[in-house]
């Protein structure tokens, strides 16, 4: 008796597993901005009602829509993170910014990048799927630069909800001092000091110090001079919708002051700091020289805290 019952029970946890897991469709979706075609992947699960859609914006760099980056290699960190949402009854769109993988003959050549303009294919993106009648809600998620997109596109959106994973809240002519002073050696530091200055007047230069040159070469310093006129705690108090901000205590690269310093500027927005994690979303020790396998092994799990805080949020929101 005791074996059947068992077996009864077993079944039907079975069943109630299988009954939750949604089926997933899973599509290439493009858009045409007028100015190139952006190419990314749609995760839809197939249900009654339409689910909340979630824009993945990648952060700085040739970071593609699974958040790998040639420098450093397959992480597929925001691919994880759009299974995890699938999981959950949350479709979700990733795609590659313009200049990025599939996107690249969007904007082949990188001087012709600028805030500006992937903020406005953040907004086409939001409008296009607020348009489309499969989808609930707009939710979008920035991880480190793409926080600052996703704040700056989301009234033009029509999002209901930011997200920013692991988003900067000080300008980033400070961080950029901050690292210099870090790692150039006196006499270097004061020729990087004076190129940031430049470039935030608006102004270009091709005298850079020869460490410097990968981070500032004049092909990209277009794209700086737009990206040091912003400032992401300012940005981040102008929004009118729910936010939640989320920070890895290990993220050697932002710190948790600068998500306090984002929560400080929208008291209402709610902050998540999770233990262990770093900036690729990843749990692992502090020390830099340790976290090199979770930025180069992408079948390491994103942390958990992660997605039950995520998916919590997005369930809270009100219904469109």
């Amino acid at each position: 008796m005791k074996s059947r019952l068992a077996a009864l029970l077993l079944l039907l946890c079975t069943s109630l597993a299988q009954a939750a897991a949604p089926t997933v469709l899973q599509r290439p979706i493009d858009l045409d901005t007028g100015q190139g075609v952006l190419h990314g992947s749609l995760l839809l699960p197939q249900q009654d009602s339409p689910p909340p859609v979630v824009l993945i914006i990648a952060g700085s760099g040739p970071t593609d829509r699974d958040g790998n980056n040639p420098a450093s290699g397959r992480i597929d960190n925001l691919k994880r993170l759009a299974l995890l949402l699938a999981g959950e009854h949350i479709a979700s769109v990733r795609f590659d910014k313009r200049g990025v993988a599939a996107s690249q003959p969007a904007t082949p050549d990188e001087r012709d990048l600028s805030v500006e303009r992937y903020v406005a294919d953040v907004v086409a993106w939001g409008q296009k799927l607020r348009q489309d009648p499969r989808f609930g809600p707009l939710i979008l998620v920035g991880h480190s630069e793409g926080a600052l997109i996703a704040t700056l596109a989301a009234e033009d959106a029509g999002a209901s909800a930011v997200i920013t994973l692991a988003g900067s809240g000080r300008p980033i002519g400070d961080v950029l001092r901050e690292q210099l002073a870090q790692r150039l050696p006196p006499a270097q530091l004061a020729s990087g000091e004076a190129l940031i200055a430049r470039l935030q007047a608006g102004q270009t230069s091709l005298d850079v110090p020869p460490m410097l040159r990968q981070v500032f070469r004049p092909s990209v310093q277009p794209y700086l001079i737009t990206l040091l006129r912003q400032d992401p705690a300012a940005a981040f108090a102008r929004l009118r919708v729910p936010a939640l901000i989320v920070q890895g205590r290990n993220d050697v690269q932002v710190e948790v002051a600068d998500a306090e310093q984002l929560k400080a500027a929208k008291p209402d927005a709610e902050l998540v700091l999770i233990d262990g994690m770093n900036h690729v979303l990843r749990i692992s020790p502090r020390d830099m020289s340790q976290q090199r396998d979770s930025y180069r092994n992408p079948e390491l799990p994103l942390a958990r805290e992660l997605g039950e805080h995520i998916v919590a949020f997005i369930q809270a929101l009100p219904a469109a």
